[in-house]
């Protein structure tokens, strides 16, 4: 029970996909300039990761290593199709506001990334708890990411007016620049959350900051002496 409490609090603190991890940059920057695309793009992802950790976790005994992502690939955009035409049916000013980042849930890299190193070499249970850690994790903080840049910008909050009638909004927030900078702010404030801690700062992106980049390194280096053997 305990083991399955760490495995879902990962993805939440410990190995947030976006400020420990930083994977998954490409939608975090472009569609949180609301707080509501954040919550529809996190929950889009939350379901795709649990869903195809799961279903990759069920047939990590029978992929053959040597199309492991392709076959990845195929699952996750099968899940990613199924949500992405719910989104279209029930919540059309939401796809609209999502556009192509919506499909690119395909490749996005955290879900293949925790398709790679934990649902291929665990049981479902886990996997299902870790897709829906990282998910959460995800969600929560391109929330926070759009809330603020939401609020700074346009002076709203789920489109409700907060601070409009007061203060002439800062539009460089709702702009590329101030998505990095929010985004920076966010990522320099983790750090100095973890140094406190004792843990190590986020010092390179994406899979070299990753606790389980040995495991696919290793899987990699296999795969390749396979081929070379045949």
């Amino acid at each position: 029970m305990k083991g399955n409490l760490k495995i879902f609090t990962n993805g939440l603190l410990k190995e947030n996909p976006t400020l420990r991890l930083v994977l998954g940059t490409c939608p975090t920057l472009a569609i949180t300039t609301a707080a509501i695309n954040g919550i529809g793009m996190g929950l889009a992802a939350t379901l795709v990761l649990v869903c195809s950790n799961a279903v990759i976790s069920a047939l990590r005994n029978v992929i053959p290593d040597k199309v492991r992502i392709p076959a990845f690939i195929t699952i996750i955009a099968g899940f990613v199709s199924v949500v992405q035409m719910l989104v279209k049916a029930f919540t059309p000013s939401l796809d609209a506001a999502l556009g192509i980042y919506l499909p690119l849930i395909v490749v996005n890299c955290i879900i293949l990334g925790r398709a790679e190193a934990f649902a291929s070499k665990n049981p479902i249970i886990p996997s299902l708890l870790d897709g829906l850690g990282m998910g959460l994790g995800f969600t929560a903080v391109i929330t926070i990411m759009g809330a603020i840049r939401e609020l700074l910008g346009a002076g709203t909050l789920f489109s409700f007016p907060i601070t409009s009638r007061f203060v002439s909004p800062m539009i460089i927030f709702l702009l590329p620049p101030g998505g990095f900078f929010v985004f920076g702010i966010l990522v320099a404030a983790s750090n100095a959350i973890a140094k406190k801690q004792g843990k190590k700062p986020v010092e390179r992106l994406g899979c070299e900051n990753c606790p389980s980049k040995e495991m696919c390194s290793n899987s990699a280096k296999i795969s390749e002496e396979a081929a070379d053997n045949e």
